[in-house]
């Protein structure tokens, strides 16, 4: 019987067959299975076997690094993690050596960048192999940053690095420098371009995209589109024309459009009977008073149709007040929703970021004193919160109806259950990211990633 190794709450292990000789595990024998880091995941059958390719960042707290690597696909199992949410993840088998004992182990991939280790190995893994001392740490030795960085040298790093455009008003905000930040940081070639200081050479042999002095916009691979909402139409122009040359747009112009347009939104969704306040919208002050009645009465919300971030929605307590209201806008030739008013919500929402068809994390709003509102914008706090099953399901359905990869999902929750507000095609990563601490704006650059290497797999057949 092989005697067993001694190992502490963390350990440096080796992964050979996956090209990983050092790398930091927490070991938990209260988890079940291990779970090892990866993202951009791929499986493929070759051989008549299904293999998964992989990247990784093996050194904690360090996402320039990236080893890629594969490994035969022996199951797909479907977890719970630790804040209760289940996923399906494909199991690999492959050997694992702690000191000097070497064995095969199963592992789950999944991606965790928002843990503090790469590695979680748990019970399964150390059956009859190990006893763990849960007061020490590191019992089989320790590998200096130097030796560990020495590991991953040039020779293993990730070499197709990206050329990507973050196409936007405002070098300045948090959204934009975290996404260039999160680019670079997995190697790969990202700048801010000034939607206004684009223009276009729109041509059925060779169309092209061009910048402030004339510089040529070519050999992009990606776009990200972060469109302000006076620029809505102008944006979802240079959209499809860097769609037109071969990038790939993160969020495309139609599906941007959309759900820029709140009508139109409200009847996709209701097509597809997602639950959302009953709304009302007509052309005439004639008919004001019907629609009052026809959302429940007063109070309700009338919004207009091209307000964000709050802007343009008014809370009209009474009838006559509502009336008042509509009629003021109906003078003004301004299309308006109106909208039952959800009391029990007591001025809060939910905030889903919804990131290729997962919704990767949420957080919910709740208005300032005397504020209806929740908008960050218009000094509303933020808290993290667990959302339900149904929640989930309807804020990754509606991004999906909307056709948009990357969505913040605003949903209220009332009596009959959760309604969607509205569908955000450029989400702000400020509130989601400090409060939830995950790296949104990295899980945005691996759907590029993704896409953009599915597309490419596809021409070369």
């Amino acid at each position: 019987m092989t005697e067993k190794i001694i190992i502490g709450k963390e350990e440096w292990c080796s992964l050979s067959e996956l090209g990983l000789p050092a790398i930091k595990a927490r070991v938990d024998s209260g988890a079940k299975t291990s779970s090892l880091h990866a993202f951009n995941i791929h499986m493929f059958d070759e051989d008549g076997k299904r293999y998964v390719h992989f990247d990784i960042h093996p050194i904690q707290n360090d996402r320039k690094t990236i080893q890629s690597c594969r490994g035969l696909v022996v199951d797909k199992r479907e977890v719970k993690s630790s804040s209760g949410d289940k996923e399906q993840r494909p199991v690999i088998k492959t050997p694992i050596t702690l000191g000097s004992e070497t064995w095969e182990i199963e592992i789950t991939l999944t991606n965790r960048d928002s843990m503090g280790y790469r590695m979680l190995i748990g019970r399964e893994a150390m059956s009859n192999r190990v006893l763990i001392d849960p007061d020490s740490s590191l019992c089989l030795g320790t590998v200096s940053d130097e030796d560990v960085k020495g590991h991953y040298n040039a020779a293993t790093l990730k070499k197709d690095g990206l050329r990507i455009l973050v196409l936007a008003s405002n070098p300045e905000l948090y959204s934009n420098k975290r996404l260039i930040e999160a680019g670079e940081e997995r190697g790969h070639e990202i700048r801010f371009v000034n939607i206004s200081q684009c223009y276009m050479n729109i041509s059925s042999k060779n169309p092209e995209v061009h910048y402030r002095g004339g510089q040529l916009l070519d050999g992009i691979d990606a776009v990200i589109p972060r469109i302000k909402p006076s620029m809505t139409f102008y944006g979802c122009a240079l959209a499809r024309q860097f769609q037109s040359t071969g990038a790939y747009c993160l969020n495309d112009a139609v599906s941007i459009s959309r759900s820029r347009d709140k009508l139109r939104s409200l009847q996709l969704l209701s097509d597809q009977r997602v639950p959302m306040p009953t709304t009302g919208f007509a052309n005439s002050p004639m008919d004001t008073s019907d629609i009052i009645k026809m959302v429940g009465g007063a109070p309700l919300v009338i919004k207009l149709l091209e307000g964000t971030q709050g802007k343009g929605v008014v809370l009209a307590e009474t009838s006559e007040a509502a009336g008042s209201v509509i009629n003021a806008f109906k003078s003004l030739r301004a299309n308006i929703l109106v909208q039952e008013f959800i009391r029990e919500a007591n001025g809060k929402d939910i905030r889903c970021f919804v990131i290729d068809g997962k919704v990767v994390g949420s957080i919910q709003r709740e208005a300032a004193a005397g504020e209806f509102r929740a908008n960050l914008h218009l000094g509303g706090s933020a808290s993290a919160v667990k959302i339900t099953a149904d929640e989930r399901k309807i804020a990754i359905q509606a991004a999906k109806i909307m056709g948009l990869h990357v969505a913040g999902v605003d949903i209220i929750r009332s009596k009959s259950g959760p309604k969607v507000l509205e569908i955000n095609s450029s989400p702000g990563l400020e509130g989601i990211e400090n409060i939830t601490e995950k790296d949104i704006a990295g899980l945005m650059i691996e759907c590029i990633e993704k896409k953009v290497r599915a597309a490419k797999a596809k021409m070369s057949k």
